[in-house]
């Protein structure tokens, strides 16, 4: 096992966990709420470094992340654990493994190894996903230190629940990230995620500041987080204290896990979620998950004409020249190179 950073010594051999907003008390012998941090002794191991539970190339776009490196390929792991219990997870069986299991699960794979897997499957970055890089966040560096020096760009998607004092760590090596923004109400995110929403916005806020690219995506699920009202909070947020620039993707919900009596988010909610980005002065709200939907191509600010078709998770054409419009010459926002 590798000693845990971000922790120190409470009293009666507790320890107090630093990594993500939550700042957990684990009791001698305990764990945090992730499930893949315990306290042994008075210290504070990280059960998953080195033991990977998924691992697969993936399109840069299914993180989503439509401005960075578009068209290329993202080498992709994860382990098991995450210190959220979404309601409406796609990845529950890894994500909520250590809730339900003493064990943990993985596949041995050392950093150098993901780099050296991620060069020879022609991928240009390495994402750190499917369940939460927080949790992972030792496994995640190291991994990043050696993939910056390699030319690959390092990429978390995320739930935003990270503390500030880790995010500083990490960010120096952390190229672009997509994070969740679920809702925009607190009960919402008690009640379906298990979180607090002033934490997630806090943690947006540390992201910009710390100047990684940032990409929202909100998943609009049929009458929990779907209203105008919350929609529109969501949009002025990100223009107001994020940047217009900010990239937002709308994306459909679909029943699974827990919340399979609601219905699939209809193709008319996300175009309403999209106007409403639009209309809040967002300059890219990207609608996603339902074929046909409409709102995938990136489309110049300035003049308005496409830059980037996508079908799906696929660019079919591009008019874009080192980081500006083809038509009219102007900048547009991204990682392009």
């Amino acid at each position: 096992m590798v000693e845990a950073r971000f922790w120190e010594r409470a009293e009666g051999g507790s320890v107090r966990c630093g990594l993500c907003r939550f700042r957990c008390l684990i009791g001698a012998g305990k764990r945090g709420i992730c499930g893949v941090r315990e306290n042994r002794d008075g210290t504070l191991f990280t059960l998953v470094y080195g033991k990977s539970i998924a691992e697969q190339v993936d399109p840069i776009e299914k993180k989503p992340l439509y401005h960075v490196l578009p068209g290329s390929l993202a080498y992709s792991v994860a382990t098991v654990g995450c210190n959220l219990r979404c309601l409406h997870c796609q990845n529950h069986q890894i994500s909520q493994w250590p809730r339900k299991q003493t064990d943990i699960p993985g596949q041995a794979l050392a950093p150098a190894e993901i780099v050296r897997r991620a060069l020879a499957s022609g991928c240009r970055s390495i994402a750190y996903t499917y369940t939460e890089p927080t949790i992972f966040l030792e496994y995640a560096y190291d991994t990043a230190v050696l993939a910056r020096a390699a030319g690959l760009k390092n990429i978390f998607v995320s739930n935003g629940y990270i503390t500030p004092e880790a995010l500083a760590i990490v960010a120096p090596y952390l190229d672009a990230a997509n994070i969740d923004l679920k809702g925009f109400t607190e009960e919402f995110y008690r009640e379906v995620a298990g979180a607090s929403l002033q934490g997630v916005l806090d943690s947006l806020r540390e992201y910009r500041r710390h100047g990684i690219w940032l990409e929202v995506t909100t998943l609009v699920i049929p009458d929990r987080n779907d209203s105008d009202a919350d929609l529109k909070g969501i949009a002025g947020f990100i223009a107001g204290e994020l940047g217009r620039e900010v990239p937002w993707h709308v994306t459909a919900f679909y029943p699974t896990y827990r919340l399979t009596n609601l219905p699939p988010t209809p193709v008319a909610a996300l175009q309403r979620a999209r106007r409403i980005g639009l209309d809040a002065g967002l300059h890219f709200v990207y609608a996603g998950n339902i074929p046909g939907a409409g709102g995938e191509e990136t489309c110049c600010p300035a003049c308005g004409g496409p830059i980037i078709e996508r079908r799906g998770f696929r660019v079919v054409e591009t008019n874009l020249s080192d980081g500006t419009c083809g038509r009219c010459g102007a900048a547009v926002p991204g990682l392009w190179n």
